[in-house]
């Protein structure tokens, strides 16, 4: 099957008075999968929210199995066969599994609900899909990566035939992501027409038969994913060639900033021991679930430490919560930076000033505005934060520049270790550059980085020296020149190994 069962041409959409599409046409066929390609901001996601009836175009004509669509709003695309999963989990953290699944679309037994039916088809989906879920699990309570899995079952329990998958894989583990793939599969043989974004280049050689780069709002090309190399597509999407996609700067390793001793946490943060140094980019691999975000969130003071000392510049320090950190010159940009990185109702220079206001403040807490509208210019140019306005509220922001804001209210503090929690996912390869950029100037400043991340390309690439962990256990710790991909996943794995 390869019949157009998306044509959408000339869209344009504006939001307060700026261009955000421009003239854009994208088409889709039954049976495929579509890499929808760009960098943050360049419009994808608006566009694919138009499709699924977020949000409703300004102009241009879209046509949904041959037949031409006014105005769409989300059950009107729901009922077309249109589903998305959205880059920002989009759920009710209060609810279950299965409420989550059926919001909107709940099994009723007369004039009340029918949980027991609900919690039942749930099941089922979870099972097809081979997700081990209890359904009657609150939402709020899983890890990142299960949340996104629940947004996947999800969308593909209303049996869409137009499925829309924005950054699915940023937060799964490999074995999810290889599961992933087989759902994606499974779903073109049966004539689904899949819309893949993601910034993750090298997975989409998976998946992709063709490809659609856009780029500042605007429709750029269209083609066949085996005709173009990477480098090809990467240059399509930012206008230029970008030489290294790891930026590297040597410097001569400095003093010890920062020790770590035997620090216990709750079940997922073991007697972990390490030290990091000026002049140094220290990286933590290992699979989901081993520990390094709770390893960084005892360390900010997030999650109560049960033992363990934490030095710094030589002086132990008491952190038993994250203003404690950030007073001593600890500071994190964090995993989820929707729900613990920004206040997303607030404005961007706000947001840059939250941390900050015990120095932008006088002594009875008046803020003074002129250094706090400095600061949050510096950071926008520093940073490159494409934004019309700082005053404009994050979560109208793509999600790149709203990674660029949560790392942006720590430059201005000049604190001595900076901890970057999968400072890159969901984040274009322009803008991924400009964050290693940022971390090596830091590094030269002799400024102490820490990176947690999931990419072992981005690992090897950035680090100086790489710790892994694994159940909670720090079980290797290698110099990047002794480094390879198959010596982190053994440590990676050591104790799995064990059982």
């Amino acid at each position: 099957m390869n019949e157009y069962i998306v044509e959408m041409e000339n869209i344009n959409k504006s939001f307060s008075g700026v261009p955000v599409l421009k003239n854009v046409r994208f088409t889709l066929k039954a049976g495929e999968v579509m890499a929808l390609l760009g960098e943050n901001g360049a419009g994808k996601s608006t566009l694919m929210k138009i499709l699924s009836g977020v949000y409703v175009r300004d102009s241009g004509t879209m046509k949904i199995f041959g037949e031409e669509q006014g105005d769409l709003d989300t059950k009107k695309a729901q009922e077309l066969g249109v589903a998305i999963i959205h880059q920002e989990l989009n759920m009710c953290r209060h609810l279950t599994v299965a409420e989550n699944i059926f919001l909107g679309r709940e099994v009723r037994k007369g004039v009340t609900l029918n949980n027991r039916e609900m919690v039942k088809r749930t099941q089922e989906v979870l099972d097809s899909l081979k997700i081990d879920l209890n359904p009657n699990t609150v939402v709020g309570d899983l890890p990142v990566s299960k949340q996104q899995m629940v947004e996947i079952a999800k969308a593909l329990s209303v049996h869409a035939k137009i499925l829309i998958m924005d950054e699915p894989t940023s937060a799964l583990s490999s074995k999810e992501i290889d599961e992933l793939f087989r759902l994606v599969d499974q779903l073109r043989s049966e004539g689904c027409g899949i819309v893949y974004i993601s910034h993750r280049m090298e997975e989409l050689s998976h998946v992709a038969n063709r490809v659609t780069v856009m780029r500042d709002g605007e429709f750029i090309m269209e083609g066949n994913f085996a005709d173009y190399t990477m480098d090809q597509l990467i240059a399509k999407m930012v206008g230029r060639d970008i030489k290294e996609k790891f930026p590297r700067v040597q410097c001569q390793r400095g003093e010890k900033i920062l020790e770590v001793k035997n620090l216990n946490a709750g079940r997922m943060v073991r007697d972990v021991s390490f030290d990091l140094y000026a002049g140094e980019i220290v990286g933590i691999a290992g699979l989901v679930g081993a520990g390094r975000t709770e390893t960084t969130r005892a360390i900010f003071g997030i999650d109560p430490k049960d033992s363990g000392e934490i030095v710094l510049d030589g002086k132990s320090v008491s952190i038993k919560k994250p203003i404690d950190a950030i007073k001593a010159g600890i500071v994190l940009t964090p995993e989820d930076r929707k729900r613990d990185g920004l206040c997303t109702k607030l404005g961007v220079r706000e947001n840059l000033s939250i941390p900050n206001l015990d120095w932008l403040s006088n002594g009875i807490g008046k803020v003074n505005q002129k250094k706090e509208r400095e600061i949050a210019d510096k950071v926008v140019e520093e940073l490159q934060i494409k934004l019309s306005s700082v005053e404009i509220n994050a979560e109208s922001l793509s999600g790149g520049n709203q990674q660029k804001v949560v790392i942006g209210k720590w430059l201005a503090r000049n604190s001595r270790v900076i901890m970057f929690d999968e400072p890159t996912r969901g984040v274009d390869v322009g803008a991924k550059v400009e964050i290693y950029n940022l971390m090596n100037r830091l590094k030269q400043q002799g400024t102490g980085v820490l990176f947690v991340s999931s990419e072992l390309p981005e690992i090897l690439g950035i680090s100086d020296r790489i710790l892994v962990m694994c159940d909670g256990h720090l079980t290797g710790e290698l110099p990047v020149a002794e480094a390879t991909e198959d010596k982190i996943l053994s440590y990676a794995t050591a104790f799995e190994s064990k059982i």
